[in-house]
C-alpha cells in the first residue's frame, strides 16, 4: 500500500509540543469559543526559515482594561495589538477567508535612536489568526505588519495592515499607582485639618457669654 501523502506546509492541524510562543503570558481565559484551532508557523532568521511550529489560537481571548491595552491599525483595522502589563503582545487579526489564502507574513520592527531594528519576522499559516510577541521592552516604540499571502493565480491581497504601540514602562506604572495613594491620603488628612480648626475657632477661640448684663453691686453701710 502506498503511505498516505503529508499534509501541506501551512495547513497541518497535527499536535505538536509547546514553543516558547505556544501560550501567552495573559489573562486565563475561562471558556473557549468551539474547538481550538492549530496554528502552523515558522520563524525567519537573515533569510533562513527555521523549523515548522505549532500553537492554538487564542479565539476567546479578551482584552482587559486593567491588565491590558489596545492598539488597532488604521484603514481596515483587521490587526489588533493587545499590549499586556507583564511584557508581551499579543496581535489579532481577520481577513477574509477565501480558497486562495495561503498564509501570512508578520514583520515586526522596533525604533532606536538612531536607525530601525528588525525584531521578528515570521510566515503563518492560513489557519492562524493570532501570535505572541514576547518580551516587549519599554517605551520603545513597534511597528507590526502583516500581509495576507495567496496563491499565484488569485487575487493580490494588497500590502496588508500596519499597527504601531509602545509599552508602558513598569516601573513608572508602579509610581503612578503609589503618587495616587499618597495624593488620596493627603487630601483626606487636609480636610480633618480643616473641620478640626473650624471646630476649634467656633467653641474655644469665641465662648458664648451668659446672662443680659453686669450684676448690681451691693454695699454694705
Amino acid at each position: 500500500l502506498r503511505a498516505p501523502r503529508p499534509p501541506p506546509l501551512f495547513n497541518a492541524a497535527a499536535p505538536s509540543g509547546r514553543t516558547r510562543n505556544s501560550e501567552p503570558r495573559r489573562q486565563r481565559r475561562s471558556d473557549v469559543d468551539g474547538p481550538l484551532a492549530t496554528c502552523a508557523y515558522k520563524l525567519l532568521h537573515t533569510g533562513t526559515s527555521g523549523g515548522l511550529c505549532f500553537r492554538s489560537t487564542e479565539r476567546s481571548f479578551r482584552c482587559q482594561e486593567k491588565l491590558c491595552t489596545r492598539y488597532r491599525s488604521a484603514g481596515r483595522g483587521t490587526l489588533v495589538a493587545n499590549v499586556l502589563k507583564n511584557g508581551s503582545a499579543l496581535l489579532q487579526w481577520r481577513f477574509p477567508a477565501t480558497s486562495g489564502l495561503r498564509g501570512f507574513q508578520l514583520g515586526c520592527w522596533w525604533n532606536g535612536t538612531h536607525t530601525q531594528f528588525q525584531c521578528d519576522s515570521v510566515w503563518l499559516g492560513a489557519g492562524c489568526s493570532d501570535y505572541l510577541l514576547a518580551d516587549v521592552h519599554d517605551s520603545v516604540r513597534y511597528r507590526i505588519c502583516l500581509r495576507p499571502l495567496y496563491a499565484a493565480n488569485a487575487s493580490n491581497g494588497g500590502p496588508g495592515d500596519c499597527v504601531d504601540f509602545s509599552a508602558e514602562p513598569a516601573g513608572m506604572r508602579d509610581i503612578v499607582i503609589a503618587m495616587t495613594a499618597v495624593g488620596g491620603s493627603i487630601c483626606v488628612m487636609l480636610v480633618i485639618i480643616c473641620l478640626l480648626v473650624a471646630y476649634i475657632t467656633e467653641n474655644l477661640m469665641h465662648p458664648a457669654f451668659k446672662g443680659g448684663g453686669p450684676r448690681p453691686t451691693v454695699s454694705w453701710l
